[in-house]
């Protein structure tokens, strides 16, 4: 009488138990924590537009991902301070749209372009921005057709001069009608900055990288 042919090996599974179980996946979560959690505090951040401030350069409902790398002051994780700062070291660009945190509320954060730099000093003289800076100390009308449509081209009220501290921005949004910016609440300090729109991923038909 022939014996059963021996099993393969393959047939052979590996279990785990309960506690290898448990700590196979908290090995996976810790992985995921240590990528995910400086991904999020320091690279890069989510950001959904709201309002109409930004239009048309930036629609309502839009799905953003903000760099910070470089742009943003910090110095706590999740409320729990580091006892150093990190500071920014990347320069901001006039035209660059950023994300701020607005002083009165340090949990609202709006979206706007820079316009002026810092040492600068911003007028609006007939409609448009006039910039005074080192090159340009009887003033600059600012271009931004590429940016503003028409509407918004002819919409700017007079603004006397405002000249910027060594760590201001004016920033102010496209949809100049109906945007509460700069030239309601001021200048912008550096640290409240903390970063710069990188790409528009949602809608998909206005996927951009900036």
């Amino acid at each position: 009488m022939l014996g059963e042919a021996p099993k393969n090996e393959t047939e052979f599974e590996a279990t785990l138990t309960t506690g290898q179980l448990f700590l196979e996946l908290a090995k996976v979560i810790l992985l995921a924590l240590i990528i995910i959690i400086p991904v999020r505090a320091f690279l890069f951040q989510p950001f959904f537009v709201s309002g109409q401030s930004m239009e048309p350069s930036f629609d309502e409902g839009q799905y953003l991902v903000i760099s910070e790398f470089g742009y943003k002051t910090t110095d706590a994780l999740f409320g729990i301070p580091f006892g150093f700062t990190i500071r920014p070291h990347k320069d901001l660009h006039r035209e660059d749209v950023t994300v701020f945190e607005y002083s009165k509320d340090p949990e609202t954060f709006f979206i706007k372009r820079v316009i002026g730099l810092p040492g600068e000093s911003i007028e609006i003289r007939r409609g448009r921005v006039v910039i005074y800076n080192s090159a340009n100390p009887e003033g600059m009308f600012l271009d931004e057709s590429g940016y503003l449509s028409r509407e918004a081209l002819l919409s700017l009220q007079d603004m006397p001069r405002v000249t910027l501290g060594e760590n201001e921005y004016f920033l102010m949004g496209d949809n100049r009608g109906h945007s509460h910016d700069s030239r309601s609440f001021g200048p912008v300090k550096r640290e409240r900055i903390t970063g710069r729109v990188l790409l528009r991923a949602w809608p998909l038909d206005t996927v951009k990288i900036f």
